[in-house]
């Protein structure tokens, strides 16, 4: 039987009503905040008595001292982590699929409040899934949890053994592999986005690894034309996969 020692804790209304749609036999107990009965939390409580999970009603201070510092919002689940899948699992999505793979790849980013919002801008462009290696990456912490505001439970995260190998099983399916670099020749928006693709980011500070940066069938730059000389990888991610839903709608 699980316990709430297995759990982790996820905070924020967002992230709490996804858990609670898509998994909710997850859910081992639920905080909500005193007192307060604005209308999202109204909807969460039918919510969570039609799953049948357990809520109690706490003051703002205990939720405080729980959460750590998390913005909660008032709500505070203790839930079992949905692991990410691995290669295999991805093979099994991608051979699922009925339209041209989208997909974003994320090299070693460590920070879970980017991966979280680039799992969130990945859900409201289509992205297929998200791609990261398993070692010096961020996981799906509560903050990432928060800042992805749901999209933790809808878009598929695979964290694989070895990022290089992995990226030639994509180009051996036809996918074309673009890097995001600033030291690139080509414009983003002179490229071609459409078709099977992979956009691949790099780290906050150091950009993508030379062998992945090696494997990308091409790499392309940002125009930056301020002071400023690089975005943060969680806004240039969005930049660059709503160029290519540009490019790839109908």
């Amino acid at each position: 039987m699980a316990k709430l020692s297995d759990a982790e804790k996820i905070a924020g209304w967002h992230a709490v009503s996804a858990v609670i749609e898509r998994r909710p036999d997850a859910v081992l107990q639920l905080w909500l905040q005193e007192g307060r009965e604005d209308g999202r939390v109204t909807e969460l409580r039918k919510q969570a008595s039609a799953a049948g999970i357990r809520q109690t009603s706490v003051k703002r201070a205990d939720i405080d001292r729980e959460a750590a510092g998390l913005r909660h919002q008032g709500v505070l689940a203790w839930v079992l982590p949905l692991a990410p899948g691995n290669q295999n699992d991805l093979d099994i999505l991608l051979d699922g699929l009925e339209e041209p793979p989208f997909l974003l790849v994320l090299d070693c980013v460590e920070d879970p409040r980017n991966l979280g919002a680039c799992l969130r801008t990945a859900d409201a462009a289509g992205v297929h899934a998200v791609i990261t290696p398993r070692d010096k990456t961020a996981n799906l912490t509560a903050a990432a949890r928060k800042a992805a505001a749901g999209a933790a439970e809808t878009v598929p995260l695979f964290q694989v053994s070895n990022l290089a190998r992995c990226l030639r099983d994509l180009q051996d399916r036809g996918i074309w592999l673009v890097g995001l670099a600033g030291t690139a020749q080509n414009d983003l928006y002179a490229s071609k986005l459409t078709g099977p693709l992979a956009l691949a980011m790099g780290a906050e500070a150091v950009g993508l690894r030379r062998l992945t940066s090696e494997l990308c069938d091409e790499l392309v730059r940002i125009p930056m034309w301020g002071s400023v000389e690089s975005l943060n990888v969680s806004v240039a991610a969005a930049v660059c996969i709503y160029e290519a839903c540009r490019q790839r709608r109908p």
